[in-house]
């Protein structure tokens, strides 16, 4: 069981500081909402939103423990599209702990992929139970991926596993809007570590990370959403980790992180998802990684990389 640092473990402080100046800023084109039970933040569900209410929904996710940018196309590419850049010092409170979308709201007629410190409050995985994530339960932010804002019944579902005197604080954007799409993207550092967590590495080990990944284009629906955010890390993603273990652990563990390493690299994301019967489980665990993943090893000075990237199946996810 590893302890966190004090500092960092109010990670729901931190999210609510951010989401608080978030809501009160006209630019962000957001709509801020009060309900009995929570505050309700909404940036790209019925809201206009844009580039920056993505990057402010970001950093909401990693509780403020990462920068989260923007940056031009570079290079040749087939399609030419800017890049989201994350980067943190702290890996594990940001990404797992944070960022990583490990609950759902679900009732009779009501879905939401839920990420965010306030899993840290519910304390319903056990991934916060392994770090020791939980906190006192005053404030929970959560951030839902959803093509609906939630209505009274869900939010009182989602109450009913908090503290009765917790301040809930949620943000929402379907995937295709624009702040939706750049929030997915901004998960590619976040989608390396949990594949490690998967591959039994210690986390502990991990001092610094960055990850970047193109942005599509918004899409028309939510399911085609889907397709292109995920095809954005599994085929023009690139992490770079830099850690503190024997080289031999990277050199072992190394060719099963990036997402090459699935049978299932190479064809789209939606053309498998439908294959699955939209089954997120029913795809193979091995393909939801990077396409690229760098170790640079701090105890050696020496650097390993894994992994392709593959632009024609990113130009034709697109198209």
């Amino acid at each position: 069981m590893t302890l966190l640092t004090p500092s960092l473990t109010h990670l729901n402080q931190r999210a609510a500081s951010l989401l608080e100046s978030a809501s009160r800023d006209p630019l962000l084109r957001i709509r801020h909402e009060e309900t009995p039970k929570a505050a309700v933040v909404d940036f790209g569900v019925t809201a206009e939103g844009g580039l920056e209410a993505g990057l402010a929904l970001a950093r909401i996710c990693l509780s403020g423990l990462a920068d989260v940018t923007l940056s031009p196309p570079g290079g040749e590419q087939p399609l030419p599209l800017p890049a989201v850049t994350v980067r943190t010092d702290f890996p594990l409170e940001a990404c797992l702990l944070s960022q990583y979308a490990g609950c759902r709201l679900q009732t009779d007629d009501y879905f939401a992929m839920g990420s965010g410190p306030l899993r840290a409050v519910l304390r319903k995985e056990e991934l916060i139970h392994e770090f020791t994530a939980t906190e006192d339960g005053s404030v929970a932010v959560g951030v839902l991926e959803t093509g609906t804002l939630p209505p009274a019944a869900a939010i009182e579902s989602l109450r009913a596993g908090l503290p009765a005197e917790c301040r809930l604080l949620l943000a929402a954007a379907r995937t295709a809007s624009q702040a939706g799409t750049l929030q997915v993207v901004a998960r590619s550092l976040e989608t390396a570590l949990h594949k490690l967590h998967s591959l039994n590495f210690p986390l502990q080990a991990i001092i610094s990370g960055m990850g970047t990944a193109p942005l599509p284009p918004a899409a028309k629906n939510d399911l085609a959403a889907i397709g292109r955010t995920n095809d954005a890390i599994l085929y023009g993603g690139i992490v770079n980790l830099w850690v503190r273990c024997e080289d031999d652990l990277l050199r072992d563990i190394g060719p099963r992180v990036p997402s090459c390493s699935s049978s299932s690299f190479g064809q789209t994301f939606l053309g498998l998802f439908k294959a699955a019967n939209y089954d997120f489980y029913a795809m193979d665990a091995a393909l939801f990684s990077p396409a690229v993943v760098v170790f640079h090893n701090l105890r050696s000075g020496r650097s390993f990389r894994f992994g392709n990237l593959n632009p024609a199946v990113l130009a034709e996810s697109c198209g």
